[in-house]
């Protein structure tokens, strides 16, 4: 088998790698993933630093071409991949790709930076917060009894996703955090709400017209959204931003359960300490791994399940 052009440099857990793999699974192109620790430098690998001096959070190579803005790359894997997989992503008239860059903007200009900053404030706040500080107008999701799970935030994997390239984030409040530290999160938590608030209230009127932000076909203008938005989605403390909007709600559902989401997710899961033991329930659900060159979408879909590359390090 032909060595795959793809490779994706980085860690799942970075909003940036995960929209990457998400665009990589839709279009069902083979790639290789090259796990970095974007906050620990010390063990960076110098084909890595090659590409990336700087050692940003995300780097794809594909062939001779190199990227690192997760947007741009996207686009490039959309059009260059367009007969293949979901030829939706990217829209297929003047008019359609319009509408989907629209909404890629608006999720990069005004969605990414305020979602980024809830996730990173809630690391350090605690997991059941006052209801009047929920949200912009003191509904709260009534979670002030302390129902969380006495973690920070989490995405179903009990890990937490934010942009890499802006913000680094632990789940759970870290060791250590005074009261200054987290009166500053606090504010900048509900500063950030507000603002999300607002744009939350746009969605909830585009999407009384439409199935999806650009139109009726799931596209990376939604795409874009999900790694943030699941944290937050998630988290008792942030939820009902999503839940008590009808039309915000019906379609964060729609886009939250695909199966290329599952399978980031599964990604951003820590791979198991004992290979025997992950080898043991492939084969009693009796799933096979890529060799050589069996590579038949169900057997990689089934990998993709499990969180685990081929036997090449392919996904």
């Amino acid at each position: 088998m032909a060595p795959t052009s793809v490779k994706v440099f980085g860690s799942p857990m970075s909003a940036e790698v995960a929209r990457v793999l998400m665009c990589l699974f839709e279009k069902d192109v083979e790639f290789q993933l090259i796990r970095v620790d974007a906050y620990h430098g010390a063990k960076r690998m110098p084909q890595y630093l090659k590409l990336q001096p700087r050692g940003e959070a995300l780097t794809f190579e594909d062939d001779n071409l190199t990227l690192s803005e997760s947007r741009g790359i996207l686009r490039h894997i959309s059009h260059k991949y367009a007969k293949q997989g979901n030829p939706d992503l990217i829209g297929s008239g003047a008019l359609e790709r319009a509408s989907i860059e629209q909404w890629l903007q608006t999720e990069a200009q005004s969605f990414d930076e305020p979602s980024a900053e809830m996730v990173y404030s809630l690391a350090f706040l605690p997991p059941a917060m006052p209801q009047q500080q929920q949200n912009g107008n003191g509904n709260g999701n009534g979670n002030g009894s302390g129902n969380g799970n006495g973690k920070g935030i989490g995405n179903g994997t009990g890990n937490a996703v934010v942009n890499a390239s802006t913000k680094r984030v632990l789940a759970g409040a870290p060791p250590g955090t005074t009261k200054e530290k987290e009166e500053e999160m606090r504010k900048l938590f509900e500063k950030s709400q507000r603002e999300l608030e607002k744009l939350l209230d746009i969605y909830e009127q585009r999407l009384e017209e439409a199935a999806y932000l650009a139109g009726d076909k799931f596209t990376i203008a939604d795409l874009s959204h999900l790694p943030n938005a699941d944290v937050l989605a998630s988290d008792p403390r942030s939820r009902r931003m999503f839940e008590r909007r009808r039309n915000v709600s019906r379609w964060w559902k729609k886009v939250s359960q695909r199966q290329s989401w599952a399978y980031v997710k599964s990604l951003q899961r820590p791979p198991s300490s004992n290979g025997a033991d992950a080898d043991a329930t492939n084969a009693q659900n009796g799933q096979k791994r890529i060799d050589g060159d069996n590579d038949s979408k169900l057997q990689r879909n089934q990998d993709y399940q499990q969180g685990r590359p081929s036997a090449d390090g392919r996904y």
